[in-house]
């Protein structure tokens, strides 16, 4: 099908860096541009298929990267604007379209034609009659894999079965994702009463009471919630009551019985992919998946996350045995057990006791445009050279999109060539999914002449009109996160659009980002940034004190909550399709009866994130995976060391870190990447140290 001349996808974008074109673009253009992407797609494949000529890197290899690219420019801005600023519209579109897609993805990876001349091509490589250089081979390697992985070499019936699992799987995943969206909003604590409020910050009360207006509950106030289990407004609620109010609220999430209820739509979907595992020959869907990871198998995933649990769940109930001390004089209720809901708010008292660090005392220190200008940008400065320039004259796909031009540092302390735009999508809304995480717009490719357009999206609450936005902690650690992952991107430095940046295994994808985390804690950048927005004085050395003091008190709440989610994660995609429960009340069940198995079924440390609103996994790409975080953070924390060793935040340690791992994206084994900067493989006792888990994890 053809598309109009005057859709905004119908040509390259003309703007810088081939931003995608969002003054022009409406919710309408997105689905046909994807169906006219698609035929166009499947056309520039079957060309490539079949060609008589012998299979080359350039008739076979290159033209498959040059394929697509209308389809890749609809599918990035379509996806993130799916994420970022969720319509009715575009979510009806994404309901027609996704299964479309899996489909025409599977056309061309169980298309046999095309297995055939990658297969002769690399038999021609390890004869010897063509050269390979390292990208092209690794590429080779890469799409090799993905077509077994899919499915080539089963049978046209076996094909056909395959075909429907993967089209209802990405109905599925659509499905549990929209209802989780519309469930977080209407899960929100309304409270109307402001004496229940006592101990929120006053920027916290005011963006409550924005939202609740929003909501049309004018002279009320309303408590959103976030993603995970644990919700920061609990840190600072003195009323237990409704501190209790707000935990249920998180947990239920997903369970009740009416349109959000999410349960039937992830047991058909562990159902389905445990059904597509075993069609491709794997015992269970968790197989499938480390297959294609750094792990390589489920088996090497258990064996870490077991190993680590009991450790963590040691700390988690030094910790309980710490904080329910405090319960008497404390919880802001009678004589009791310590629960989930008390856990933030009493762990901010006992800092505030022990280490005389106030969590509220900070905020005023951390002021998002400080935070980001002198922070998470100066970093970047000070290791990469880079400089930021806001382009006013650019839009995002919203008014609360931010566009920043990246200079790469050409000559020392000059700003050189433009690198690249760096998006930034800060603030909660509606219309955006929970969490926080970063999406390409443009991938970098030598071949095709671009460089990357990437953007970070937070979930940072607005405050009133007028008020300075200030952080808590965790929400700076989360905007150094982020912005490892856009370094990612930015920096990529390969010739395939396939391998650029984070085009690398979903248990390696999460390491550079973590790195990047450890500069919110170094001495010089945080003086640079942690200044009192009104008076400009700089966080007090006694606080900074403080909050390093501090810095390992809670571990074992954020080991345990984390290694609990990862285990049900595994549990759920263990299962053979007749392990399955099938019927929605079995959720909790199964859930409690994984958690007890494994060792981490503590009532007062929940799971991360419990199933029913486990969006990584049942609506997004970490089925299976999401112990990747802590497998990452093993490289990260032995990265974190290498750092360290070789003198810290200069501008040597930061080209060599990119020119070995920023760059290389996904052009070789990372692994190989890891080995290359540190002379090794990577070593656990770094992430023990830092989790302080020391010597008593089993080995």
């Amino acid at each position: 099908m053809a598309l109009a001349p005057d859709n905004p996808f119908a040509h390259v974008s003309t703007l810088p860096y081939e931003l995608p074109d969002f003054a022009a673009i409406r919710p309408d253009h997105y689905e046909p541009a994807i169906r006219a992407g698609m035929a166009e797609h499947r056309a520039e494949v079957e060309t490539i298929a079949g060609d008589p000529e012998p299979p080359t890197v350039a008739n076979t290899l290159v033209a498959l990267e040059r394929s697509g690219q209308l389809l890749q420019r609809a599918l990035l801005a379509f996806h993130n604007q799916l994420s970022a600023d969720a319509t009715p519209v575009l979510e009806a579109v994404q309901e027609r379209v996704a299964p479309l897609h899996a489909a025409h993805r599977d056309a061309i990876l169980l298309d046999r034609r095309l297995w055939e001349r990658l297969r002769a091509l690399q038999h021609a490589a390890d004869r010897g009659e063509v050269v390979l250089e390292p990208d092209a081979a690794w590429l080779l390697h890469t799409r090799l894999t993905d077509h077994r992985r899919a499915g080539v070499e089963l049978s046209d019936d076996q094909q056909a079965t395959l075909r429907g699992l993967n089209v209802r799987l990405t109905e599925l995943e659509a499905e549990f994702g929209r209802k989780l969206l519309a469930g977080e909003k209407a899960a929100g604590v309304l409270v109307t009463d402001p004496a229940e409020l006592a101990g929120l910050p006053a920027d916290s009360v005011s963006a409550a009471a924005a939202a609740a207006t929003e909501a049309g509950h004018d002279g009320a106030w309303l408590l959103t919630l976030q993603l995970p289990t644990s919700q920061r407004v609990l840190a600072a609620l003195q009323r237990a009551d409704v501190r209790e109010r707000v935990q249920r609220a998180s947990e239920s999430r997903g369970t009740h019985g009416d349109e959000h209820d999410t349960r039937a739509t992830l047991l058909e979907t562990a159902r389905l992919r445990a059904v597509r595992a075993q069609l491709l020959g794997y015992p269970h869907h968790a197989a499938y998946v480390a297959e294609d990871s750094t792990a390589r198998t489920a088996d090497a995933v258990q064996a870490m996350l077991s190993r680590l649990a009991p450790a963590a769940v040691a700390n988690a109930r030094t910790e309980a045995a710490e904080l329910a001390a405090l319960l008497p004089a404390r919880a802001g209720s009678g004589p009791r057990d310590l629960r989930s809901a008390d856990w933030r708010y009493l762990s901010e008292v006992l800092r505030a006791e022990r280490y005389a660090l106030d969590e509220a005392a900070l905020r005023p220190y951390l002021e998002l445009e400080k935070v980001v200008r002198d922070g998470v940008l100066e970093a970047a400065r000070r290791l990469y050279g880079l400089s930021f320039v806001e382009r006013h004259d650019l839009v995002g796909y919203h008014d609360d999109v931010r566009v920043f031009e990246v200079f790469d540092a050409d000559e020392p302390g000059e700003p050189g060539s433009g690198l690249g735009l760096f998006l930034a999508d800060w603030y909660t809304r509606p219309s955006k999914r929970g969490g926080a995480w970063m999406n390409n717009l443009v991938d970098q490719s030598g071949l095709l002449g671009r460089r990357a357009v990437v953007v970070n999206n937070l979930n940072i609450t607005r405050p009133a009109t007028g008020a300075p936005t200030l952080l808590s902690w965790d929400e700076v650690i989360t905007l150094f996160h982020e912005f490892g992952h856009a370094l990612h991107g930015l920096l990529s430095d390969v010739r395939y659009p396939s391998q650029s940046g984070t085009e690398v295994p979903r248990d390696f994808v999460e390491f550079p980002s973590q790195v990047n985390e450890m500069w919110a804690w170094d001495p010089e950048i945080l003086r640079s940034y942690a200044v009192h927005h009104a008076t400009g004085e700089p966080l007090p050395q006694d606080r900074v004190d403080a909050l390093l003091a501090a810095r390992r008190w809670g571990e074992g709440f954020s080991m345990t909550e984390y290694l609990a989610a990862s285990l049900l994660d595994q549990a759920w995609h263990r299962l053979t399709p007749d392990e399955v429960p099938t019927s929605a009340d079995d959720v909790a069940g199964f859930e409690q009866a994984a958690l007890a198995a494994a060792g981490v079924d503590l009532p007062a440390v929940p799971p991360r994130y419990r199933s029913t609103y486990f969006n990584h996994v049942f609506g997004g790409g970490y089925a299976a995976g999401y112990y990747s975080y802590v497998w990452s953070q093993v490289l990260d924390a032995d990265t974190v060391e290498w750092f360290t060793e070789n003198g810290g935040l200069t501008r040597a340690n930061g080209e060599t870190f990119r020119r070995r791992l920023l760059a290389r994206g996904g052009s070789q084994d990372p692994l190989a990447s890891f080995r290359d900067l540190r002379g090794r493989d990577a070593r656990i006792e770094p992430l023990l140290v830092r989790r302080g888990l020391g010597t008593t994890v089993t080995r």
